[in-house]
């Protein structure tokens, strides 16, 4: 089983150190540390590590500044350490996308959980997005087929289902999916008016 690539945020050296050991104790990779929540987020989209466990409080940018970049361009989950847990702190991680969440100080016991609980949230919304993503291409797809449907049944006096399967007929000749033939019938009709005009 590939083990899963971490990358360590953390202004503290020594935290740093034991996360790594813990870390490679429960059998996870690390793949980079650093220092601070501008690093984080340039060496996340260097390594596309599996998985980011940052401190909330960091120089130049912190974590949930950092958390919120990583979440936003999908490079990898995020589970927050703090040695605070005040409700604002929370409400900006949630905000941010955060998928987990530890209150120092770490036990290594409370790592693995929090990580595949995190992995699996991320893989979970990735799923939904590809989902949302194909349904709105199926949505966009069958706009434009009945548009083109419309326009052969005018063009060429063609009833609802002749269009359809004209349309249907010239994706399989073509190797072409149907929206690609449905978006040429209406380039072709709109370059038709255009030069009528």
């Amino acid at each position: 089983m590939e083990r899963t690539r971490v990358v360590i945020a953390d202004d503290e050296a020594i935290i740093r150190m034991d996360l790594r050991e813990m870390l490679t104790n429960l059998g996870y990779l690390v793949v980079g540390e650093v220092a601070d929540g501008t690093s984080a987020v340039n060496l996340a989209r260097e390594l596309r590590p599996g998985i980011v466990i940052m401190d909330i409080k960091m120089p130049d940018m912190d974590g949930i500044d950092a958390a919120r970049i990583l979440t936003q361009e999908r490079i990898a989950p995020v589970v927050l350490l703090t040695a605070y847990s005040q409700s604002e702190l929370i409400e900006r991680a949630k905000d941010a996308g955060v998928v987990g969440y530890i209150v120092k100080p770490i036990r290594e016991s409370d790592l693995a959980p929090a990580i595949e609980v995190a992995l699996a949230r991320f893989g979970e919304l990735r799923a939904l997005e590809r989902e949302v993503g194909d349904l709105k291409d199926a949505l966009e797809t069958r706009k434009l087929v009945d548009r083109a449907k419309g326009i052969l049944m005018d063009g060429q006096s063609l009833t609802e289902s002749q269009a359809f399967r004209r349309i249907q007929t010239m994706s399989m000749n073509t190797r072409k999916s149907m929206k690609q033939v449905a978006e040429a019938i209406i380039l072709a009709h709109e370059a038709s008016r255009g030069t009528e005009g």
